[in-house]
């Protein structure tokens, strides 16, 4: 049976050139970086090496970058890393935004279009003069859907009030820079790099009270041992040229609405990230969907992999309005460097009898 990954918006393979950068760092450079000897020293080369070549690439100083275990605690840095204060974010992030901002007292949650857009013109309604911070998100997870980052930083930079955007979906698939942002957040293995290891931009003069303690490491700003072979993956990864993908996307879009009545596309069809594709099928459930799928070979998502185990329909589209019956019957489609178009024919070639199978047993 034919194989076929398409959930790369949940994680991404480890590229061989990565791999490749990381091994020495898993080997024979096994030094801590906080050591003043030849080992501590080649581990310290390493991860300065990594922030500048990170800080080029979005265009920031090396002084700006953090790095961190993940892009949830970059996110949550951001978060809870400023001061007391309203925060306004939208009602379609990924939770490792929403749950934390649910943590803080005041908060006001954007709605979006139904094309997954949140509006800078809502956002200029929902600022007050407590406001401390604005927080979102620049590709959504889900859809796919591209915000307008630059209208909505220019609406803070009005206001003097700080812009973070979770950038995890969208770097690697758009030119990512921190020229309109003044905190950003990124994940290595959303972009070909390992697990367990993130970036947390934050502009020069910004004050972020740390979340960790115990130690002096990344100038007192992530207590903790620095994951050097990490670090050195995600800067390699950082810098692998990005794939369009919109033929495939276009081409399984175009095959599923023609093959199968009832099924409704969600997101924005064209500001979005060319790898991600959001269907909802009517008279199915995602969790047979998925199972239905997985048995025929392909491997999709119905959202978040952070949201696994949970029964309940995307929050991204019950906020764009879908009911939650469609909701509960979306599939999110995303592809990578090992998508090819014989991948897009053999989803085709199932799709429609895995749900012809489920509107025929429900």
């Amino acid at each position: 049976m034919r194989r076929v990954y398409a959930d790369y918006n949940a994680t991404t393979p480890l590229n061989p050139a990565v791999l490749e950068a990381m091994l020495p760092y898993l080997g024979q450079k096994f030094g801590n970086a906080s050591s003043i000897h030849i080992f501590g020293r080649d581990a310290r080369a390493a991860i300065d090496d990594a922030r500048v070549r990170i800080a080029k690439l979005l265009g920031a100083q090396e002084g700006e970058i953090i790095f961190t275990g993940s892009g949830t605690e970059a996110d949550n840095n951001a978060i809870f890393g400023i001061r007391p204060g309203h925060i306004i974010t939208s009602s379609i992030e990924h939770h490792a935004v929403l749950h934390a901002c649910q943590q803080r007292p005041d908060v006001t949650y954007l709605p979006v279009s139904g094309d997954c857009l949140v509006d800078p013109a809502d956002l200029r309604k929902a600022i007050r003069k407590d406001t401390v911070l604005v927080s979102i998100m620049w590709a959504n997870n889900e859809t796919g859907t591209i915000q307008p980052i630059s209208e909505l930083a220019a609406v803070c930079r009005e206001h003097g009030i700080p812009f973070h955007t979770d950038a995890v979906q969208a770097f690697g698939k758009l030119p990512v820079t921190v020229a309109d942002v003044d905190l950003l957040t990124l994940s290595a293995h959303k972009f070909y790099g390992p697990k367990g290891v993130g970036v947390l931009y934050v502009r020069r003069g910004m004050k972020l009270t740390p979340l960790l303690y115990g130690g002096s490491h990344e100038s007192d700003r992530r207590a903790g041992t620095e994951n050097v072979a990490g670090i050195v993956g995600l800067a390699k990864a950082a810098e692998l040229p990005a794939v369009d993908f919109v033929e495939l996307t276009e081409k399984l879009a175009a095959g599923i609405v023609e093959a199968i009545p009832g099924a409704h596309r969600n997101g924005h069809p064209r500001q979005r990230v060319s790898n991600t594709v959001n269907f909802s099928f009517d008279g199915c459930r995602f969790e047979g969907l998925l199972l239905g799928l997985d048995l025929e070979g392909v491997a999709v998502s119905s959202g978040s992999a952070c949201a696994v185990g949970s029964l309940e329909p995307s929050h991204v589209l019950l906020a764009m309005g879908v009911s939650r019956e469609r909701a509960r019957a979306a599939v999110r489609f995303s592809f990578g460097a090992g998508t090819t178009l014989a991948d897009v024919d053999y989803i085709l070639s199932v799709l429609p009898r895995v749900i012809h199978r489920l509107r025929t047993l429900s």
